[in-house]
C-alpha cells in the first residue's frame, strides 16, 4: 500500500508537467498566428511600422525598421501597415479600423496583400493626395513593396501637417539652456556666423543657378506676346480679347518684377505662377482670335513648361524610370507618339546638361510654381523616381493643407489624438465602405478621387 501510495504522490508532479506541456503545444498555433488589427493598432501607436507575420518573408523586420528610422526623421503623423489578403484585415475597412483604433489624426497607408491604398484625414493633408501619392508611387514600383513604402513616405511627409507619435518637445527644456550658455561663448558664435554665411552663399549660387533659366522662361514669354502681334485698340479686338492680353501682360510684367526682387530661390516660386498664368490667358486670347473653342485649364507641358499648356496626357518614362501619365503640348504629344524623344527641358549642370527635374533642388521652386495651381499632389506623382521627385520638401512646393476652395482644413491638425471620434466619411473625402479594393499592382479602385 505504501509502494502504491509513493507511486501515487510521484506521479502527481508529472502529470501537472505533462498536462501544462500539452497545454503549450496546443497554444503554440495560436501564437505562430499572432497579428491583427489589435496587434497592427498596438505597433502603430508607439510610431513603429507593423508587419503581420505572414508578410515578414516580403517585408523583413530590418526593412519596417529603417522605414520607421525615416518616418521618426521625418517627425510627421504617417503609419505604415504590412498585412496579408486575409479576413482579419478587411479589404474595404482595414485602413478605417486602423484608423479607429489608432486614434491619431494622420496619413494611413496599408499594404494588404499585393495592393497598396492609403487615406489621410484633412487635419494632415489635403483631400485627395494621400490617394494620388499611393497609386503613383505603386503604379512605378510595380509591386516591389520596401521600395513602394519608401517613395510613399519620401512624396508624403512634406505634404504632411502635424507632428509625429514620439515627437516630444521635453527635450527642448534640457537643450536650449544648455544653446544659450554655450553661444556666450565666441567660438560657438563665430561657427554658427560661419554655418549661416555658408547657407546665404549656397541659397545665392541656387539663385543666380535657377535664374538663368527663369530669365529664358520669361523671355520666352516676351516674345510669344510680340509674336502674337495684338492691338488692343483695333476694329475687330473686343472687351473679352483685350482682357486677356492685359491679364498677360500683367502677368508678364509682374513676373519680371517678382524676379528682380527674388532674393533666395523659394522666390521663384511666384515667378513661375505667373508666367503659367500668363500663358494660359496668351492660349485664350489666341483661341477667341481664331474662332476656336476655349482651351481647358491644363497644368503646362511637362517635358518643357515654356510649351504652353498641355492638351492630352501620355504614357512616358524618363531615362531609367517608369512609366507614368503626364501632361504634354500637342507638339510633344506627336512625338511620343511616332516613337521620338520629346523636347525636355534641360539645363546646365555641374554634370552637363540634365532635365530639368534632375538638376538638383533649386529647381523645386521652378517647376512648383508652374503646377501649384493643379493640387498638391499632381507633380510629386509626375516626379516619382527622378532626383527632384525626391527633394520636393522645402517651402517652395509643400503647399498649404487647403480643402477646395473652403479654406485651411478643420479642426484637428495632423498628430492630434481623435480616438474613434472623426468622420470617416471625411477621411481622404469619401465614402470609406465604397471607395473601391486592393488590386492586383497597387491600383486602388481605378484612382478615382473618394
Amino acid at each position: 500500500m505504501r509502494t502504491l501510495a509513493r507511486r501515487s504522490r510521484g506521479t502527481g508532479p508529472l502529470a501537472l508537467v505533462a498536462a501544462l506541456l500539452g497545454l503549450l503545444l496546443l497554444l503554440a498555433p495560436a501564437a505562430s498566428a499572432a497579428g491583427g488589427l489589435s496587434d497592427a493598432s498596438a505597433a502603430l501607436k508607439k510610431g513603429k511600422v507593423y508587419v503581420d507575420p505572414a508578410m515578414t518573408d516580403r517585408f523583413s523586420q530590418a526593412q519596417a525598421d529603417a522605414l520607421t528610422k525615416k518616418i521618426d526623421k521625418a517627425d510627421k503623423p504617417i503609419f505604415i501597415a504590412v498585412v496579408p489578403d486575409s479576413p482579419a484585415y478587411g479589404k474595404e475597412t482595414v485602413v478605417t479600423d486602423l484608423r479607429t483604433l489608432v486614434g491619431i489624426d494622420g496619413v494611413y497607408g496599408v499594404w494588404r496583400g499585393d495592393g497598396f491604398l492609403a487615406k489621410a484625414d484633412k487635419g494632415a493633408m489635403a483631400a485627395g493626395v494621400a490617394q494620388r501619392i499611393s497609386g503613383a508611387v505603386a503604379r512605378a514600383d510595380g509591386g516591389d513593396i520596401d521600395a513602394t513604402l519608401n517613395d510613399f513616405v519620401d512624396q508624403a511627409a512634406p505634404q504632411t501637417k502635424g507632428e509625429g507619435v514620439n515627437h516630444s518637445t521635453s527635450i527642448a527644456w534640457v537643450v536650449i539652456p544648455v544653446v544659450l550658455v554655450a553661444l556666450a561663448g565666441a567660438g560657438v558664435f563665430l561657427l554658427f556666423r560661419r554655418a549661416k554665411k555658408r547657407k546665404e552663399e549656397q541659397a545665392r549660387a541656387e539663385l543666380e543657378q535657377v535664374r538663368r533659366v527663369v530669365d529664358e522662361d520669361i523671355t520666352a514669354f516676351g516674345e510669344e506676346l510680340d509674336r502674337l502681334d495684338f492691338d488692343p485698340a483695333a476694329a475687330d479686338a473686343d472687351d473679352a480679347q483685350r482682357t486677356d492680353y492685359t491679364h498677360a501682360l500683367d502677368a508678364y510684367e509682374k513676373s519680371k518684377r517678382l524676379m528682380e526682387e527674388a532674393k533666395r530661390p523659394d522666390d521663384v516660386k511666384q515667378v513661375t505662377e505667373a508666367i503659367e498664368d500668363g500663358r494660359f490667358a496668351l492660349a485664350t486670347l489666341s483661341a477667341r482670335r481664331d474662332k476656336r473653342p476655349l482651351p481647358e485649364r491644363r497644368p503646362p507641358c511637362f517635358m518643357d513648361p515654356r510649351h504652353g499648356p498641355s492638351v492630352k496626357d501620355v504614357d512616358w518614362a524618363p531615362a531609367g524610370g517608369s512609366a507614368r501619365s503626364v501632361p504634354v503640348c500637342q507638339a510633344d504629344a506627336d512625338r511620343v507618339a511616332a516613337g521620338l524623344d520629346p523636347a525636355v527641358r534641360t539645363v546646365d549642370t555641374e554634370y552637363g546638361p540634365q532635365p530639368y527635374w534632375n538638376a538638383g533642388p533649386a529647381y523645386a521652386p521652378y517647376a512648383g510654381g508652374y503646377y501649384s495651381s493643379f493640387g498638391g499632389g499632381l507633380l510629386p506623382g509626375l516626379l516619382v523616381g527622378t532626383m527632384l521627385g525626391s527633394m520636393m520638401s522645402t517651402p517652395a512646393y509643400a503647399s498649404p493643407m487647403m480643402d477646395g476652395d473652403h479654406g485651411y482644413q478643420d479642426q484637428y491638425e495632423g498628430g492630434d489624438y481623435t480616438g474613434a471620434d472623426f468622420n470617416a466619411g471625411d477621411f481622404s473625402g469619401g465614402d470609406f465602405t465604397s471607395g473601391g479594393d486592393f488590386s492586383g499592382g497597387g491600383d486602388f479602385g481605378g484612382g478615382g478621387d473618394w
